[in-house]
């Protein structure tokens, strides 16, 4: 299992994929595979058997450069042989380009949007590369890629604080701060519903600090809390205190953990459709999609008539991570070498 070399595996706060890995990894090994995970750093905090660091430091700081992932990746080919593996399951970016090289059949993950530069990257994979789309929405942006299958992408949600009734607290918005996540919408909508916000963002990267002091600061009023780079811990007592998670955004966003992170403490979410939004929320049921920003107000005033049991429901039975690491399986079996097609030992609980 090869991740990027950014971030610990499961991670301390942001980091969606991270998050998504250690769900498979743990879920793997229920089911009697032997997996071994390469990241960086010197510490994880999965059930895998192996842990390979290509480098003695977590590469955060370069987080957005190409060459900490490319050097991590070359040394893992150098790493890796048939004897010692059956499968490979990337999950970096640029995995799936150099992935053709290695001795061992390759799954990769797509986490991003394949369109743009991107999609010209993985348009060049080799087609015994097979590739994973998150969502049907992500897949049906670029359909003429080698894609391999779906598999959404789960949440291991025990030990996740839950509330049972409604909360009156304020609406949260929680992501990094972007033009694509639409903080400034988020901003006026709750301004016009005359709800406070929780504004709580990743911002820490050069991008992120311009703009949020060119477009977000302006904006800030009484109304509205700023917290910025939570923990995990911190993170999750936002999402069960708010009244509901805002998702404004403005681009075809592939997936969207924070979604099932939000209905995973009985949450709901208010979302504009785009992207995997309506793979993700059931509308009056787990949340409300609207098709215009002009529509937010008036579902987050709504959004707290939801029931958080339905939203917790709806999370553990559909975005288990038995499911996904089930979906995943299959998929390896279709990839392995054909020698080394074989069915696990099974875990004596499953």
């Amino acid at each position: 299992m090869v991740v990027p070399p950014w971030l610990t595996v499961p991670p301390p706060g942001y980091g969606g994929l991270e998050q998504v890995v250690a769900g498979l990894v743990d879920g793997l090994v229920g089911f009697g595979h032997r997996v071994t995970l390469f990241g960086a750093g010197g510490q994880h905090g999965t059930a895998a058997s192996g842990f390979v660091s290509t480098v003695p430091e977590l590469q955060y700081e370069r987080l957005g450069e190409s060459l900490p992932e490319l050097a991590h990746l070359a040394r893992l080919n150098q790493l890796i042989t048939a004897d010692d593996f059956d499968l490979i399951h990337d999950h970096t970016t640029i995995g799936p380009l150099v992935a053709g090289r290695r001795s061992v059949p390759t799954v990769a993950t797509v986490h991003g949007n394949p369109v743009g530069e991107y999609g010209d990257v993985l348009g060049d994979v080799d087609r015994r590369i097979g590739l994973v789309a998150i969502s049907h929405a992500q897949r049906r942006f670029n359909p003429g890629l080698p894609w391999a299958g779906t598999v959404h992408n789960a949440l291991d949600a025990r030990g996740f604080p839950r509330k049972t009734v409604p909360s009156d607290g304020p609406v949260l918005w929680l992501a990094r701060f972007s033009p694509d996540k639409g903080p400034e919408i988020a901003i006026r909508a709750c301004r016009a519903a005359g709800l406070p916000l929780l504004l709580a963002g990743k911002c820490n990267e050069p991008a992120e600090r311009r703009y949020y002091d060119q477009v977000v600061r302006p904006l800030l009023g009484e109304d509205v809390t700023v917290v910025l780079n939570a923990d995990r811990e911190t993170t999750l007592q936002m999402l069960v205190d708010a009244r509901c998670l805002v998702m404004p955004i403005q681009w075809e966003e592939p997936f969207g953990m924070v979604m099932l992170e939000a209905m995973a403490t009985g949450t709901p979410v208010v979302a504009l459709n785009r992207g995997a939004v309506p793979e993700l929320v059931r509308p009056g049921l787990t949340g409300l999609v609207c098709q215009r920003s002009e529509e937010l107000p008036a579902a987050l005033r709504a959004a707290n008539r939801l029931d958080p049991v339905a939203c917790v429901t709806h999370v553990l039975e559909n975005f288990s991570v038995e499911r996904m690491t089930r979906e995943y399986e299959a998929i390896y079996q279709r990839f392995a070498a054909p020698e080394k097609r074989r069915e696990p030992a099974r875990a004596a609980t499953r």
